[in-house]
């Protein structure tokens, strides 16, 4: 499953993470949050470095440029983060249906893995 952002989702991540967990199903997250209350996996922006670029923004606003000459920008960083108790767990219960398991390769690229 992957779960998307939204107001809504954020909100109620928790117990979003919670039903995951009780329907046995592995899950995707867009932000490390998710995985520090549960949830497997994520991948997705770091949420710091966008902050700090948006105060760069807000600096160049309060500075006198116009805000419609500022180009978009994109994230530039982004982080993988493996809840190996999670996984640990959902392999536990589900490895013979779903035959989930967390490669090496994938654990040596992840920027953080809770153990």
């Amino acid at each position: 499953m992957i779960m998307t952002t939204g107001s809504g989702v954020g909100v109620h991540r928790k117990l979003l993470i919670g039903l995951v967990a009780r329907h046995e199903l592995p899950a995707a997250y867009p932000y490390r949050y998710y995985v520090k209350d549960g949830g497997l996996i994520s991948y997705g922006p770091v949420i710091h470095d966008m902050v700090r670029r948006a105060a760069q923004y807000v600096d160049r606003i309060l500075n006198g440029e116009k805000p419609g000459d500022l180009p978009v920008q994109a994230p530039t960083k982004y982080e993988l983060v493996i809840n190996l108790k999670t996984a640990l767990v959902i392999n536990l219960k589900t490895a013979k249906a779903l035959g989930l398991t967390v490669p090496d390769t994938l654990l040596a690229r992840a920027d953080e893995v809770i153990e």
